[in-house]
């Protein structure tokens, strides 16, 4: 039988307790120590460079910014704030 520890990241405590879950459905878990909340294995958030590059070189197709955001599944304002970075 293996069993897996989890630790908190924040304060590096044993010490945690299971505390619902995510909106995703992931186990949510607070730390006695600190009480600060995390997850067991969390995921990257954002895009990938190459995702983000991607996409703007779609824009550069001359496509609308609702288009981009209905194939790709990018927000406008994320798209905007892209293009101000690029300039």
């Amino acid at each position: 039988m293996v069993t897996l520890t989890i630790g908190c990241y924040h304060y590096r405590s044993e010490s945690v307790v299971r505390d619902g879950q995510t909106s995703n459905g992931k186990q949510r878990t607070k730390c006695k120590s600190c009480r600060r909340s995390f997850r067991e294995s969390p995921q990257v958030n954002g895009y990938s460079q190459g995702e983000k590059e991607l996409i703007l070189r779609a824009y550069n197709e001359r496509p609308s910014m609702r288009g981009l955001q209905r194939v790709f599944g990018v927000s406008r304002p994320t798209l905007i704030s892209w293009l101000k970075k690029r300039s």
